[in-house]
This record gives structure tokens, C-alpha cells and sequence, in this order.
């Protein structure tokens, strides 16, 4: 029993089938958990996502359980942290569950798919009133080494809700993650009293790379439990979603197959899409699977294999600005790079209000006209623009530190937000 990293090569047995779980048994009784990856007459490959450190070739006994790995799977999950391979590590007592699911899931049927509406609001003012996340919805938020988007994702979770008397639930799954980033978030999850209603998967830095593969899986077929079977409106954060895919070029590498862009492997789109479309509403089923993955895109660059494959799959993008970051802006979010292709769907009459596309269209033009502004006091210098570029770079300013800025413990409504944005866009027709 020959093994690379976190693979195991055996001689295949007979009956073995491909992604079937496997427990290696250790000499000292350690059990470790796995699957089957890769079949041929003669070598069966095992992914092990604890690693393989310590594993004697001669002294490892190898169960295969005839079943792909599963999730087990209660209604007290909620309020529980879990490592990366979904086992409880709070020291809290027991869990009593009362089933357990294949991890990998089924997709959803096409035609049982029901169109995302209404939204949840997360008391962030640029994401609700110009970039509403619907539920239902695959909405990334794309960061850049340094950012504070842990702090922006510990305030997504603290704050989201939603408007009726529906039960809300959020699975956060944490991957890659050091230590004091782990800790970060209990601690305040704890002190703010919203652990109540998370559970929370974490994979740490040090821990195995290839049960970093596994965490999203498990988070999400736990998310579908509570929405599908209990009747949930779920939120979903998947952080860093390129520590997933840096860990699936690292497998990749060590199966010899062959790279594709940037040597990632060249089923990465099918591999994050497999992720990503486990959100969604099902007809004739009351709960709902909202998805929020968190990715940093290696030195700003939008245009790389991670954030271009995301983007594709997802229903837009919220981007976070590295220039707004540097003015102490928080949360830093560009709305001109931002975009939320399921927002008119699921806001205006009924939802929120009647003219909040209409506000949201004028706030958009207005601050792109303060771009143009801002670029032209480049070349010309300030003193020379016109009086509306002027009232333009005016309002940039004010909208910046008014609207886009938040402090920490400032959460606005829906109806807060709004008339903060009508507000400034009188202030500017005013001047113009």
C-alpha cells in the first residue's frame, strides 16, 4: 500500500466501486476516512482526508464500506461547530442524528427548479439597496490578498435575516483558514448571540489539504437538509473558495493529469459548477438554498481562472476595491465592478420598494459620472472642471463616506438604506 501525499495506491479488490468510502484502520486503532478516486484492473487510488502521515504499508487495514461517504445529518446541528469532514469538535455533548446522506448530492432537476424571488437583506447598504441578494441566489464576493473580507463575511452572518416569520438558517464553511481567523469568527459569533442559528464546518491551514475538497460538500448537503427537508431559508458562505481550488491543483498534480490554465486542471468549471448550482428553490418545497462563496483572486486579477470560471456559473459578482480599502472605506465594495443579475426579481412593489430600481439605476449612473469626473481632474486638475463635475466629485465623496462606508456595529434596513440613497440623490440634483 504504497502512498503520495494524501493518496493511497492499492491493489484494487474485487467488488470495489469508484467513490466508494473507505476507512483505513490504523495499528494503533486510528481510524481515517477516504474514497475511492480512481479504478483500473489492477491499482485502486484512495484520497485519504487526513492524510497519510504515520500509515505503515504493511499495518493499515483498508474497509470499504460499499457506499459513497455520507453526512450525518439533525435538526441540533444548528448552533454546532464541526470540522472539515463533518465531525463535531465544540465539546458539546452528543448529537443525535437521525439520518445520514451522500455528500455528493443529485442536481437539482431543471424543471423542478422554482425562479429566485424576494431577498435577504444583510444591513449592508451597498449590497441591499444596489446589489440585492435574492434568494436562491449564487452571488460571489471576489477579494484581494489583504482585503478585510473576513471581517465583511463575519458581518454578513451577524446581520442577515429575512422580512417574514420563515425559520433562517446559515452554514458557513470555513476553509483554509488559520487559527485565529477560526477563532475570529466564534468568538464573535458567540458574543453576538448568532451561533444559535449557524453551523459552521471549519478546515484549518494546518489540517489536510484534500479534506479541504470535502468541506463545501459537506456544508452544502447539510444547507440542503435544512432547506429541503426542514423547510429553511438557507444562507451559504464558502470561504476561500481559492484555497478549494489551489487544494484541487495540488490533488490534480499529484494524479499526473494534465493542467490546463495556470496548471489547474481543466475540469475545474464542472468541478466549481458542481458546487455552486446546489443553490436554488425547488417547487413545491418551502425552503431555499442562498449562496454566497468567498474567493481572494491572486494579485487583484479578475480575469483568473478562479474568479473568470465563477463568474460564469454564478448570477454576478460583488467586487471589493484594494483603493477604496486604502481609504479606510469599509465595507470596500467597487459598484461599478458589481454587478447582481437576479435583483430586479426579487425587490420593488411587494418586496421592498416600489421605486427601488429606479434609485438604484440613478445611484449607479451618477457614480459612474464621478469616475469620468474624478478621471478628468486627473489630466485638467480640479480647479478647471465645470461646476457639475464639480457637484459630481462632490457627491462621490459623500456617497462614499455616507452610503458605501459602514462602521462595524451599523446595520441599516432596507428602508434606512434607501432613504440614505434618495437623500444624496437630491442633495446632488440640487446642485446641478
Amino acid at each position: 500500500m504504497p502512498s503520495i501525499g494524501p493518496l493511497v495506491y492499492i491493489k484494487t479488490p474485487p467488488d470495489v466501486s469508484f467513490e466508494e468510502q473507505v476507512i483505513l484502520v490504523l495499528k494503533n486503532g486510528e481510524k481515517r476516512i477516504g474514497n475511492v478516486i480512481y479504478l483500473s484492473e489492477d491499482i485502486t487510488t484512495i484520497q485519504v482526508y487526513e492524510g497519510t502521515n504515520g500509515i505503515s504499508m504493511q499495518e493499515t487495514k483498508t474497509e470499504f464500506r460499499g457506499k459513497p461517504l455520507m453526512l450525518k445529518l439533525a435538526p441540533t446541528m444548528l448552533g454546532r461547530v464541526f470540522n472539515g469532514v463533518g465531525q463535531a469538535i465544540d465539546g458539546l455533548e452528543e448529537i443525535e442524528y437521525k439520518e445520514e446522506r451522500d455528500i455528493n448530492s443529485k442536481p437539482m432537476n431543471p424543471v423542478s427548479r422554482k425562479y429566485p424571488r424576494n431577498y435577504i437583506e444583510t444591513g449592508i447598504s451597498t449590497i441591499d439597496g444596489l446589489l440585492t441578494l435574492i434568494r436562491g441566489q449564487k452571488l460571489p464576493i471576489f477579494s484581494g490578498s489583504g482585503i478585510n473580507h473576513n471581517e465583511l463575511t463575519e458581518r454578513i452572518i451577524r446581520q442577515a435575516n429575512i422580512q417574514d416569520d420563515e425559520d433562517f438558517a446559515i452554514v458557513f464553511g470555513l476553509m483554509g483558514a488559520e487559527y485565529e481567523t477560526a477563532q475570529f469568527f466564534r468568538k464573535n459569533f458567540e458574543e453576538n448571540n448568532v451561533l444559535s442559528k449557524v453551523v459552521m464546518f471549519q478546515n484549518l491551514s494546518n489540517d489536510s489539504s484534500i479534506e479541504r475538497l470535502l468541506t463545501p460538500k459537506i456544508a452544502l448537503t447539510c444547507a440542503e437538509y435544512l432547506a429541503f427537508d426542514l423547510g429553511m431559508q438557507v444562507l451559504v458562505i464558502l470561504t476561500d473558495m481559492t484555497s478549494y481550488a489551489e487544494s484541487l491543483r495540488e490533488i490534480a498534480t499529484l494524479k499526473e493529469e494534465v493542467p490546463s490554465r495556470k496548471g489547474y486542471p481543466g475540469y475545474l468549471y464542472s468541478d466549481l459548477a458542481s458546487i455552486y448550482e446546489r443553490a436554488g428553490m425547488i417547487a413545491g418545497r418551502k425552503g431555499s438554498i442562498t449562496q454566497i462563496p468567498i474567493l481572494t483572486m491572486p494579485n487583484d486579477d479578475i480575469a483568473h481562472p478562479i474568479p473568470d470560471t465563477t463568474g460564469y456559473i454564478t448570477e454576478g459578482q460583488i467586487v471589493l476595491s484594494r483603493e477604496l480599502y486604502q481609504k479606510g472605506i469599509t465595507p470596500p465594495i467597487n459598484i461599478l465592478d458589481s454587478l447582481s443579475r437576479l435583483m430586479k426579481d426579487g425587490i420593488g412593489k411587494g418586496y421592498t420598494r416600489e421605486n427601488h430600481v429606479k434609485i438604484a439605476d440613478e445611484i449607479f449612473a451618477a457614480y459612474s459620472k464621478v469616475q469620468e469626473a474624478r478621471a478628468l481632474a486627473k489630466v485638467l486638475g480640479e480647479a478647471d472642471l465645470t461646476s457639475e463635475d464639480k457637484k459630481y466629485l462632490e457627491f462621490g465623496t459623500q456617497f462614499e463616506e455616507q452610503f458605501i462606508h459602514q462602521a462595524p456595529n451599523d446595520r441599516r434596513t432596507m428602508d434606512q438604506t434607501l432613504d440614505l440613497a434618495e437623500k444624496l440623490l437630491k442633495n446632488l440634483l440640487r446642485g446641478l
